[in-house]
């Protein structure tokens, strides 16, 4: 025994903590957030959201539950952290780690090889929103290949396909919203289809929405689920027979026309095409729209009744609609997107769009032109001002369209959205994938795409760019580590709507060997000899610098210098709303002196533009309800096309009972599309499962919880099920974006419905149609299976 006892050297005392205001990474989840990153020791330990005062003109942009589990994702085990190269088949997912020499010297080769083999149009960026700042992304991609001579072009997107072509078809431009305070001014809101407290749509829509609500209005939400939207934003619930929204749409016009519930004088003064009266020069034996709700031509008046069966929304409640969107206003008729992501989706965009005019809720406060709806007076958010140059290359394909131009692209012309030629002039043959899973797990019919890709006679190289081995990088024969928007540089603004412009500043050090979506395209640049011409001298940080200079020099002339911006650690610059800016208002007073960019230069009911297309069944100059190729009440559905694709568009006949069921796709606060799908805080919070009806799941024997199988003829699911009255009987839902994972036997273990959907694009806009699709569902019987290893 000692007589003295050895004292304790003291614990050294904790590392200082920093607190840090920067941007939520940008997903394109439909919202731009501000989070308080807390960092010691060179880790970020900690995130908070938005702590400024809450103004109305300039509210708090307080981050969801994705912002706020992001640590989960940025500190996730299986982050990339060198470049490797495939070993394996492709699609098998073997790899070897390379050094970024061996790397970069091979993508480089094989961009000069592609292009003296094929020329620049066989080079391809696919659209990707995997990383959406003005520094990180696709367009870091699209920059290089555009020095390099170009790439094949792209035009449109997934989310917005049909709204973006069919809005400008009825007022001649995108930008038919009001700034979101003037939802304080509405009487009556419409949520149709729409679910801004899942997707957001907007930083803060949904508490426009319930600021509105709280002011008076009244909050009608019309979805085939009783999605949160519903549950925190509605006075009530009316669910819908997906892909039926233009015949209720057309049934409340019916009622508004017969009884006498339109403004009249607005329709006659603003709008071409309504009645005989106002017909076009030229189309005056056109059927107008007033003749196709009387049914004067087809003999079947869009009555109520007409559209109950194929909405099941009961006839009283359909004329209620009508007389309360009429009457209670001003009022808002919110489109949401995935309506339109069907197989006529222009058509129900065209609808809302008339139903706005027919009840003059254009151009005055508390109103809405519905549509795409951007916000005046400017088009609201740029997204990006990162420069990416002019493409060299002047053909463009549909975004949807990439597989067709792999499988057939010499052979496209104008007829399949060919844009900038009359034909394509080649195949893809090089495809650069930055911050994008678009390649296999979002786009459509998941098996189908994995087969062209693993074909290497048609694809000859495959370089994926990204965080993680998502089942797109799977396929790659190259990847490359990239940074998270906390390891670099970057500003953003809002997203679609907003009046912000958001830092966000290098927090910590990048993991491994990783690098900016910008660094490593300047490396390549390098290589090929235009390293100059593509940093004009500057790194991310001195392009935040250029950025933030085209904000000042537009939209935010009080925005202060990067310098000053960082010092003061607010994160966020906003234009405070103090008058809301109302989309046509100067229209509305005067359309002779304020004409639209149509070509009548008013409101066009009645499109002389389609109508001179010769497609009346698929486009029709007024907007109609068509029944979609896949739909409860046929027979009729499209024929899969696995090896060529030359008609995808043919039909074939199969039992009725054979797929029941219409499934749809909900975005969901588990996942930024695909991004976050391996973030185990989200799964446990939301887990991935198939919504279905009570009625349904007694019908086939199933209980909640169990576990189900979800198939048509182009794959099948095995996950489980919930059990619930918030769908609508003859619908199921699964949440879009699981990551696909496929068994043995070709079913997907990870809960994927793109297995489920079509490939066949809508007429009009070649946009997707992936929310419809005809499915059956039963319990699954076979080997249960370890759905983490498969």
């Amino acid at each position: 025994m000692t007589l003295f006892s050895r004292r304790k050297t003291p614990p050294a005392p904790p590392s200082p903590i920093a607190k840090i205001r920067v941007g939520c990474p940008a997903h394109n989840c439909g919202g731009r957030c501000l989070l308080i990153a807390h960092i010691q020791d060179g880790r970020i330990i900690r995130l908070d959201t938005d702590d400024r005062p809450d103004r109305l003109e300039a509210p708090q942009l307080r981050a969801c539950p994705r912002g706020r589990a992001y640590l989960r994702r940025q500190y996730h085990p299986d982050r990339l952290l060198h470049p490797l190269k495939r070993t394996g088949k492709r699609g098998d997912g073997r790899f070897e780690r390379i050094s970024w020499d061996e790397a970069l010297d091979t993508l480089a080769a094989q961009l000069t090889r592609v292009k003296e083999t094929y020329g620049n149009s066989a080079l391809f960026v696919p659209y990707g929103t995997g990383s959406y700042n003005n520094l990180n992304g696709s367009h870091t991609a699209r920059r290089l290949l555009n020095l390099f001579g170009g790439c094949l072009g792209i035009y449109n997107s997934y989310s917005w396909g049909a709204i973006n072509i069919a809005t400008p078809t009825v007022f001649g431009t995108l930008q038919t919203g009001n700034q979101r305070q003037d939802w304080l001014n509405s009487k009556y809101i419409l949520m149709w289809g729409w679910n801004p407290a899942e997707m957001r749509d907007g930083t803060n829509s949904d508490y426009f929405v319930k600021l509105a609500r709280q002011n008076g209005a009244r909050v009608v939400c019309i979805d085939p689920r009783h999605s949160l939207s519903t549950v925190a934003l509605a006075d009530e619930w009316i669910p819908i027979r997906p892909g039926t929204d233009a015949a209720l749409m057309t049934a409340m016009a019916y009622v508004m026309v017969t009884e006498g519930l339109y403004d009249a004088e607005f329709v006659r003064t603003h709008c071409v095409g309504f009645d005989a009266a106002q017909m076009p020069p030229g189309c005056e034996q056109a059927e107008s729209y007033r003749d196709y709700l009387l049914g004067v031509r087809d003999g079947t008046p869009k009555t109520p009744a007409w559209a109950e069966p194929l909405t099941a929304i009961p006839t009283a409640t359909i004329a209620r609609l009508a007389r309360e969107y009429a009457t209670l206003k001003p009022g808002v008729l919110y489109q949401g997107y995935g309506m339109q992501r069907r197989a006529y989706g222009e058509q129900v965009v065209r609808a809302g769009c008339v139903l706005a005019a027919l009840t003059g809720n254009v151009g005055i406060p508390g109103g809405w032109a519905s549509g795409l709806a951007l916000q005046a007076p400017d088009g609201g958010p740029f997204w990006t001002v990162f420069p990416t140059g002019q493409n060299p290359v002047k053909v463009q394909i549909p975004v949807f369209l990439w597989t067709e131009a792999i499988l057939r692209g010499h052979q496209m012309t104008q007829a399949d959205g060919i844009l900038g030629a009359e034909r394509l002039d080649n195949d893809i043959k090089l495809i650069y994938a930055v911050a994008t899973n678009c390649l296999v797990n979002q786009h459509a019919d998941v098996n189908r795409s994995a087969e062209i890709l693993r074909d290497e006679s048609k694809v000859e190289f495959l370089a994926v760019q990204d965080n993680f081995i998502t089942p797109t990088a799977r396929f790659a024969d190259l990847v490359l580590p990239a940074c998270t928007q906390f390891e670099t540089w970057g500003l953003e603004d809002g997203w679609k709507y907003g009046d912000e412009v958001i830092l966000q500043p290098k927090l910590v050090e990048p993991p491994g060997e990783c690098k900016s979506d910008y660094r490593i395209c300047a490396e390549v640049a390098e290589r090929l000899g235009i390293g100059a011409a593509y940093t004009e001298g500057r790194d991310e940080r001195g392009w935040v610098e250029w950025c933030l200079d085209r904000y000042r020099e537009t939209r935010f002339p009080g925005l202060p210098a990067l310098e000053e911006f960082v010092a003061s650690n607010v994160g966020v610059y906003a234009n405070p709303v103090t008058q809301p800016a109302v989309a046509f208002v100067d229209f509305r007073r005067d359309p002779e002196k304020h004409p639209l960019a149509t070509p009548s230069g008013k409101i066009e009911i009645f499109s002389q533009k389609l109508y001179e297309m010769g497609k009346p069944t698929e486009i029709p100059a007024i907007p109609k309800y068509i029944p979609e190729w896949e739909n409860p009440f046929t027979t009729e559905t499209q024929s899969t096309q696995r090896k060529d694709s030359k008609t995808p568009c043919a039909p074939r006949l199969r039992g009725e009972k054979e797929y029941p069921l219409q499934a749809i796709g909900h975005h969901t606060l588990a996942r930024v599309h695909s991004t976050h799908a391996n973030n185990d805080w989200l799964q446990e919070a939301f887990p991935q499962r198939v919504f279905i009806n009570p009625l349904d799941a007694a019908a086939r024997g199933i209980a909640d919880g169990d576990t189900v199988r979800v198939f048509n003829d182009r794959g099948a699911l095995i996950l489980p099920c919930r059990v619930t009255p918030r769908i609508l009987p003859g619908v199921v839902d699964i949440p879009q974006g699981a990551w696909w994972q496929p068994a043995e036997d070709g079913s997907d273990l990870g809960g994927n419905i793109n297995v489920l959907t079509s490939h066949r694009w809508t007429p009009l806009a070649f946009a997707s149609a992936q929310q419809m699709m005809m499915v059956q569902v039963m319990r699954y019987k076979g080997k249960q299976v370890d759905r983490e290893t498969g």
